[in-house]
């Protein structure tokens, strides 16, 4: 039991040594991330609709 507490307050020293994100960086880099997913989507998408249309038409699908 010793243990988990010393492990806990360890823990809690090292989170306050460390630098958070301030709320408009965090809302910056969500908004980026989800540009970025989906421009991704998009690109996978057009590939596999590209691919899908090719390979129909080597095997003789519609």
């Amino acid at each position: 039991m010793n243990k988990l507490i010393q492990f806990v307050k360890d823990s809690v020293a090292e989170l306050k040594k460390s630098t958070w994100l301030s709320r408009t960086e965090v809302i910056q880099s969500t908004i980026l991330v989800g540009i970025v997913v989906a421009l991704v989507s998009v690109y996978v998408g057009v590939i596999d609709f590209g691919l899908t249309r090719v390979l129909g038409a080597i095997v003789g699908g519609h």
